[in-house]
């Protein structure tokens, strides 16, 4: 529509300038264009990284979510679909899925970590075994060791300072191998705990 002027009245509802502006230059970036990516860089970046804090509590880690949201944002803004939502709505919403991503990571990550302890106790043992070799320790190593229930320190003691193996201590003991090496495990891992090395 044009004014008596000539020129185009490009009054319209003032709320909806900023977003058609943003979804302008969203597909504007979905060509490739990156300069218009770059203004609506300054304009998303905000609202993804403050998603990304709230859902992350760790400034660094959202900071690092944040650019490879806004790196997703860049390489599928053509698909936007302006139906379905605002701009801004959509980037946050990709900011949460990332981070809620990034959450399960991390906790996967530490299960994967803790699994692995418990195969590593051998790890462990030798922890202990540098703390008996020190005359200061070796008192707090038979502490933590009377505070094992029997059959444990029995298993223990066998396995770790008589050099048994696993199997040689299940046939001294008349126990299966499974349960030789489960309670050893467990042994050895309240001694780590009660020696403070976990």
């Amino acid at each position: 529509m044009s004014s008596p002027a000539g020129r185009v009245d490009r009054s319209g509802p003032p709320a909806d300038r900023p977003e058609q502006h943003r979804v302008a230059l969203l597909h504007r970036a979905g060509t490739g264009d990156q300069q218009a990516f770059a203004e609506l860089y300054d304009q998303i970046a905000p609202v993804v990284y403050g998603v990304a804090l709230r859902v992350l509590r760790d400034r660094d880690l959202a900071a690092e979510t944040a650019q490879e949201v806004l790196l997703e944002i860049w390489e599928i803004a053509a698909r936007f679909d302006p139906a379905q939502g605002t701009v801004l709505g959509w980037s946050a919403a990709i900011g949460r899925r990332r981070a809620i991503d990034s959450v399960r990571a991390v906790e996967a990550q530490r299960q994967r970590d803790s699994r692995a302890g418990l195969r590593d106790m051998g790890t462990a043992f030798d922890d202990v075994a540098e703390a008996v070799t020190a005359t200061d320790e070796a008192r707090e190593v038979r502490d933590c060791l009377s505070g094992l229930a029997e059959e444990e320190r029995d298993l223990v003691f066998r396995a770790y300072y008589r050099g048994r193996t696993y199997r040689q201590v299940a046939e001294d003991t008349g126990t299966p191998v499974g349960t030789v090496k489960s309670r050893i495990r467990s042994g050895l891992g309240k001694l780590a705990r009660c020696l403070g090395r976990q």
